[in-house]
């Protein structure tokens, strides 16, 4: 059997599209799946999301990486109110409700740890900024590309939008990245650089792309159709 690295872009509570992609890839344990980020917010089933990830290491190995979504969600859990109020408007409370919240007049920091499961905090805890192989690179946005890797500013990294030409990476390595939404449902393909995120939680696609050895895409609506 063969060893595959397989990325897989923004799931923004997609979980109908994640649950049909991994029955498509099939993943055994010789594989490597890494998530781009953004499991949550937005779409209508993060719970689902989390859930199926964090069940994932006892079939592959998983490498989750920290998007934006989640480092709001993590200020949430560690701050005040204005840490909710931020969140809430980028949809924040989709997560919330799929984790049983029925709504009322002012969300505090208590109710949302109540709400979510210590695993699935924990998950969120253990996202890495990126991850590198040989020849590629995994981060959830842009980069500065004349800075290592180990040097980046990820934090503040995790919110770029992308230039209208992205520059090619220092390291020389193919960067892989979400975050910003290819609206027409491809990933943006300039061979040092590739965007896979496909914008599933507005009604296009989540996309799977196996970066080593080959270069199969998978690609999964939230009505469960593989493309």
């Amino acid at each position: 059997m063969i060893e595959r690295i397989i990325a897989i872009g923004d799931i923004h509570g997609c979980s109908t599209a994640l649950a049909t992609l991994i029955e498509a890839i099939q993943p055994t344990e010789l594989d490597t799946l890494v998530f781009l980020g953004d499991y949550i917010d937005r779409g209508p089933d993060s719970k689902g999301v989390l859930d199926q990830i964090i069940a994932l290491p006892q079939r592959c190995t998983v490498v989750p990486l920290m998007g934006n979504h989640e480092e709001m969600l993590q200020a949430v859990l560690d701050g005040g109110q204005s840490e909710i109020k931020f969140w809430l408007t980028f949809g924040g409370a989709a997560v919330l409700a799929s984790y049983g919240w029925k709504g009322r007049s002012e969300l505090r920091t208590s109710d949302v740890r109540q709400l979510i499961p210590r695993e699935h905090v924990e998950f969120v805890k253990s996202c890495r900024d990126y991850f590198e192989t040989v020849r590629h690179f995994f981060a959830h946005a842009y980069y500065d590309p004349n800075l290592p890797l180990n040097q980046q500013k990820w934090s503040g990294l995790r919110w770029a939008s992308l230039p209208s030409v992205p520059e090619r990476h220092c390291s020389g390595k193919v960067a892989i990245v979400g975050h910003t939404p290819q609206k027409g449902g491809d990933i943006l393909d300039l061979g040092y650089f590739k965007c896979i995120d496909t914008y599933c939680h507005g009604g296009g696609w989540l996309t799977a792309l196996e970066v080593e050895p080959g270069r199969q895409v998978w690609q999964a609506n939230e009505a469960g159709v593989l493309r």
